[in-house]
């Protein structure tokens, strides 16, 4: 008689042998707002949620895209909100505390921890320093914590610092690229299993491609490959009011997001956010133009209606959608959303079961 294959012996034997194994699933349990609802539904999946801990996430962009003002205000905000410690690692030298503090984010020792670096080989001493240090720790013990990188587009590599001081500056061969997708690479293994994350901006390159003429994130293919969520950043003008009203002046940014890679979601699905200057960003940016494409909102004359939960038909002027009407578009949404799937499967099993009869 054949003995039957043990499974829990096999999983002991795995993690006896193997010291950096992990056995089972580690889904994504503590998850970030950006501060966008439509943004976090693109990465994510869910209006509420954003970038997750245990992954790495990047927001590449143009100059004054926003990207800076996503990652090391909105997002370093909004971890602190949930009690997420914050290493802000600043390789730019461009974080003032004041500018933090007016955005929203709590600069007390307790909650943040700046530090000025420019190697990529110190950043991931810190990283790696702080992860042994991490794991020896009980489970109740570790605290949740984010690493925030702004930005990997300024970061050294050895050969760039003896160069400058040669005098000779003939570019690092491609060293950078390679150090880079080592770092992230190196991160995302580090960061699976815990509730730790890291959040990165990076700088974008017009493209020289006649067959491609979208910006090309810098830093090689490489360390996108290795990164969990890529988020790319374009730098558009803002010319309107509140109410959508075309103006000459700028009145702030329009920052055109692609989300190039995620496992939430579909990928390579687009949103603009509104950035105005005196009142910061919009968090129902886009909403309104991706409920009239999902089909929620629909046009009637110069209106708009939808039928809200109790079966109510509500018909506005665009301009007149407001944070409560964007509340309860969001809430139908992922209840039509939910009961589509649960069909879905419903259908499947159906298909399923007569196939097997």
């Amino acid at each position: 008689m054949v003995k039957p294959f043990d499974i829990s012996k096999f999983r002991r034997s795995l993690t006896k042998s193997i010291e950096n194994i992990s056995v089972g699933f580690n889904d994504p349990k503590d998850w970030i707002s950006t501060g966008s609802y439509l943004l976090n539904y693109l990465i994510s999946g869910d209006f509420n949620k954003g970038v997750p801990l245990g992954k790495v996430t990047v927001f590449a962009g143009q100059p004054s895209s926003g990207k800076s003002y996503l990652c090391s205000a909105n997002i370093v905000k909004h971890a602190q909100e949930k009690g997420i410690f914050v290493v802000l690692i600043d390789t730019e030298n461009a974080l003032d505390k004041s500018w933090l503090e007016a955005l929203g984010v709590d600069t007390s020792e307790d909650k943040i921890l700046r530090l000025s670096l420019n190697m990529i080989d110190d950043v991931g001493k810190v990283i790696s320093s702080f992860m042994k240090d991490y794991k020896q720790l009980e489970d109740e013990n570790r605290p949740k914590i984010l690493f925030v990188i702004d930005s990997l587009g300024m970061l050294l590599t050895n050969t760039d610092v003896d160069q400058f001081e040669r005098g000779d500056m003939k570019g690092d061969m491609g060293r950078k690229a390679k150090a880079l997708t080592a770092l992230v690479r190196n991160v995302v293994n580090l960061f699976g299993n815990y509730n730790v994350g890291l959040v990165a901006t990076n700088h974008t390159y017009m493209s020289q491609d006649l067959f491609s003429k979208e910006d090309k994130i810098s830093g090689g293919l490489g360390f996108i490959f290795a990164s969990s969520i890529v988020v790319a950043i374009k730098s558009l003008k803002l010319k309107e009011d509140e109410q959508g009203n075309k103006l000459t002046e700028v009145t702030g940014i329009r920052a055109a997001c692609k989300v190039v890679k995620t496992r939430y979601n579909k990928p390579f699905e687009s949103m603009k956010i509104r950035i105005p200057y005196d009142s910061g960003l919009d968090p129902y940016s886009g909403l309104f133009d991706f409920f009239l494409e999902q089909g929620v909102l629909t046009k009637e004359g110069n209106r708009y209606k939808y039928i809200n939960s109790i079966g109510k038909e509500i018909k506005l002027f665009r301009k007149y959608y407001n944070k409560e009407n964007y509340e309860e578009l969001m809430t139908l949404f992922s209840l039509n959303k939910f009961n589509k799937n649960n069909n879905e499967v419903k259908e499947n099993d159906s298909i399923g079961g007569t196939s097997n009869n």
